[in-house]
């Protein structure tokens, strides 16, 4: 029987179990398939929009913050309701979990709601403040006003497909975010080219494919033995926000400062960019789509792991999770040595192949090449990340999740380009990544050794 048919007693019993190693790739592959999907379907969008020009390119990077914004939230109540839902779920505690993923994706409609009329309503300004120089800004407030109005559907589409994978059910998560996928690479070129909607266009498909997830998800989150999602089953009880916000800070930290990150970038760029403002906006957009294809795997990986942590953490099988830990450390890392040497020597034609322009290959072949340098690093950090977060170590998962983003690339992206120029910016997140390392280890080897002292 398939573990999305299962009843919710057969998926404890099952993940508590059986073999870690086998358990472990059975719940990643769905993952590492839906993450390069989305990751691949986010380049071609990237792709079509550089055959237009180098402002609608650059317009594409700049609404990245928001989108990324858009993710952090969605997140936030997706890993918050998803990481008490599993740990539930190996304590057998059924009720609570159904409670949970109401409340959780109920709570993320909502707030994509506001977060859709509030951009809408000071669109001009959003897109300025995002960094947007004078020949991007109207590129920039067209895909961005259709980018809002998906704001709803994206947020809780993100819910219903993280509450999914913690129940182990990550073949069905698949399902709807691949269709997705699919279908924003089918309507691009058609919207963007046939049907002479420009950069418009690349917007509206996104937002349409996001829709149709969205109640494919939806759809399926009603199967086999899933926690169905249901109006009665919401409750503003404070426990069950508190839950939330606990599970979920590490996943806003994250998200949420990659969104700053992404427009402190854009505005460094486009101040050391000099005559090439543009073109050094448009080559770390594109760097940054490139590095999040790479790292999706690695990510969707350690997605399979997740259910797999919370479960038998709830159910107190401590050395199971450990056991998984280590494997998806060392699996992550060889594969990440790998991708990273292949980009470091085709960086120039990965950057070319989004945008055929001398200055964005330029700038972007330098920046890529730096990031790989210290790509292998994120195996630990991200592994870590998600181990503290989903077995409730809120604060200590915060910490390394803001790290990366929030307490050095702040800080970095302002002093850096001061002394260095543009250069400064394209090494900001390589040392960035080198410092957040620093700190993963320690953080997360003392977690290691108080569950060793428990087993």
């Amino acid at each position: 029987m398939r573990i999305s048919q299962m009843t919710a007693e057969q998926k404890a019993e099952y993940m508590t179990t059986a073999p870690v190693l086998g358990l472990v790739s059975q719940m990643a592959v769905p993952t590492i398939i839906s993450m390069l999907v989305t990751s691949f379907y986010n380049m071609a969008d990237t792709m079509f929009v550089g055959r237009i020009n180098t402002q609608s390119t650059a317009a594409v990077g700049v609404v990245f913050s928001v989108m990324a914004m858009i993710q952090a939230i969605g997140f936030f109540f997706g890993h918050g309701s998803g990481n008490y839902i599993s740990r539930k779920l190996g304590a057998q505690e059924f009720e609570d979990a159904r409670k949970m993923a109401a409340t959780g994706f109920f709570s993320a409609f909502a707030t994509g709601i506001l977060f859709g009329a509030l951009g809408l309503l000071f669109l001009r300004p959003l897109s300025i403040l995002l960094g947007s120089t004078g020949t991007i800004l109207p590129y920039t407030m067209s895909y961005l006003r259709i980018i809002l109005l998906g704001a709803p559907f994206m947020m809780s589409s993100l819910v219903i497909n993280n509450q999914l994978r913690f129940q182990g059910s990550a073949s069905l998560a698949m399902i709807g975010i691949t269709v997705g996928a699919v279908l924003n690479i089918i309507l691009d070129p058609l919207l963007i080219f046939v049907c002479h909607m420009g950069v418009a266009g690349a917007a509206l498909a996104t937002v349409i494919s996001q829709v149709v997830s969205f109640f494919i998800l939806l759809r399926l989150s009603m199967k086999g033995g899933n926690f169905r999602i249901s109006w009665k089953n919401f409750t503003f009880s404070r426990y069950y926000f508190f839950n939330i916000f606990k599970g979920g800070v590490p996943s806003l930290c994250r998200q949420g400062l990659g969104s700053v990150a992404t427009v402190c970038l854009n505005t460094a760029a486009g101040v050391y960019g000099g005559l090439y403002a543009d073109a050094a906006i448009a080559a770390m957009g594109i760097v940054s789509r490139i590095t999040m294809f790479a790292n999706s795997a690695m990510v969707g990986f350690g997605q399979g792991f997740q259910p797999v942590c919370g479960t038998n953490y709830g159910a107190k099988k401590y050395e199971r999770v450990r056991e998984a830990f280590f494997f998806c450390v060392k699996v992550s890392f060889g594969a990440l040595l790998v991708i990273s040497l292949a980009g470091f020597i085709f960086a120039r034609p990965l950057v070319h192949l989004f945008r055929n322009d001398v200055d964005v290959v330029r700038i972007g072949k330098l920046a890529l090449q730096l990031q790989c340098a210290v790509f292998p690093l994120n195996a630990w950090i991200v592994m870590s990340n998600m181990m503290l977060q989903t077995i409730g170590k809120s604060l200590k998962a915060s910490i390394i999740a803001a790290a990366r983003q929030g307490l050095f690339f702040l800080p970095l992206i302002f002093f850096l380009p001061k002394v260095f120029g543009l250069l400064g910016v394209q090494m900001c997140q390589t040392i960035s990544d080198i410092c957040t390392f620093t700190i993963a280890i320690p953080i997360s080897v003392s977690v290691l050794k108080e569950m060793k002292k428990k087993i």
